[in-house]
């Protein structure tokens, strides 16, 4: 019998960003997984929604790059550890979308 691994877990909790101190609502239909205001995140998963990634460190957008069907996505870089994690922006999200013009500028290459 083969056991198939979750590759993602549905942890959709609100939590105080790390980065700008501002608190984050859960979106209500996903795992929030960054701070719309700042679209910084925290290195904490293997797999969306975990929580079994024990770097922890602060993960800040490089870049975002348009996706046809996922719309935005999000590269962010961890300060811990180097690794590089893709996230899908929440830029349509009816609770806190992510900041639309935060994205714009990283999909130019504007890092700040």
């Amino acid at each position: 019998m083969i056991m198939e691994n979750k590759r993602f877990t549905k942890n959709d909790s609100g939590f105080i960003c790390k980065n700008c101190g501002k608190e984050v609502l859960p979106l209500g239909y996903t795992s929030r997984n960054h701070c719309p205001f700042c679209l910084c995140s925290l290195h904490v998963d293997v797999n969306p929604g975990d929580r079994a990634n024990s770097c922890g460190g602060l993960l800040r957008p490089i870049k975002a790059e348009p996706d046809a069907k996922r719309g935005y996505v999000i590269i962010h870089r961890c300060e811990r550890c180097g690794a590089t994690v893709r996230n899908k922006a929440a830029h349509e999200a009816k609770i806190q979308p992510d900041d639309t013009s935060l994205i714009i500028k990283l999909t130019a290459g504007i890092n700040n």
